[in-house]
């Protein structure tokens, strides 16, 4: 009866050395997968400089309505020339005009009936688009103040406000990354000084937000969503933004 007990009890303890021995290591990998995940710092740079736009590029055109199809195609024909003339007066040479396609398609209207309102044709409406691009700013800006003479004149003229590009943008983006990140690594030194440790190598790095803002913006985004391309104003700004993950030594 004896050995049996001295047997269990062996046994017992045995299975109890081997729990104690699995556990032991089970959270020994758990504390140390725990240390080298806490052994580093994340932090996000910033890096902006201002820039000015060194392209145009303006939407104007022509829209006539007409009974039929083809009195709406010959108006658009004969309306035409009107832009043309004035293209030619502002300057722009036809390398920088693209001419679209005309288009004559059904003039659709919100016809009320006495209890509700469905769409009806009304003839036809044509029209046709062209994009000025250009690098002389001045031109367009002048053009733009000027073509609504010819509107008011009672040509069928229509345009849009210009909008003002970065041409080599991808260039810019570039030297604000590197900027970027030196702005990353001094933060975290900042971070790692109140904590007495020591910046060790980059471990992950991605790039967030990219914005071209109006240069009187003062908005102090640093969102890794989103971004902004303004394309209303020649002066701009040019803003990155980067996470940067660093070790700790």
């Amino acid at each position: 009866m004896g050995n049996r007990i001295s047997s269990a009890l062996i046994g017992m303890g045995i299975v109890l050395a081997i729990g104690l021995s699995v556990s032991s290591f089970i959270l020994g990998k758990h504390f140390k997968t725990l240390g080298n995940y806490q052994q580093k710092i994340m932090v996000k740079g910033l890096a902006e400089k201002e820039i000015k736009a060194d392209l145009a590029e303006w939407s104007v055109g022509v829209e006539v309505k007409e009974e039929n199809f083809a009195k709406t195609l010959q108006k658009l024909r004969d309306s035409r020339p009107a832009l043309d003339e004035f293209l030619k007066r502002q300057g722009f040479p036809e390398t920088e005009i693209i001419v679209g396609n005309e288009s004559v398609v059904p003039n659709m209207e919100e016809d009320y009936t006495g209890t509700t309102y469905r769409r009806v044709q009304k003839g036809f409406k044509g029209s046709q688009t062209l994009w000025i691009r250009s690098r002389d700013l001045p031109r367009v800006i002048q053009a733009n103040k000027e073509i609504i003479q010819s509107v008011a004149d009672g040509n069928p003229i229509t345009y849009e406000a210009p909008n003002y590009l970065i041409d080599d943008l991808e260039s810019i983006k570039m030297s604000l990354i590197g900027a970027a990140t030196e702005n990353a690594r001094q933060r975290a030194k900042e971070f790692a000084k109140v904590g007495q440790v020591e910046i060790g190598a980059m471990r992950a790095a991605s790039q967030g937000a990219f914005y071209i803002l109006p240069a009187n913006n003062d908005t102090d985004s640093s969102s890794d969503y989103g971004g902004t391309y303004d394309k209303s104003t020649i002066d701009k700004k040019a803003r990155v933004v980067v996470t940067i993950e660093y070790g700790i030594e």
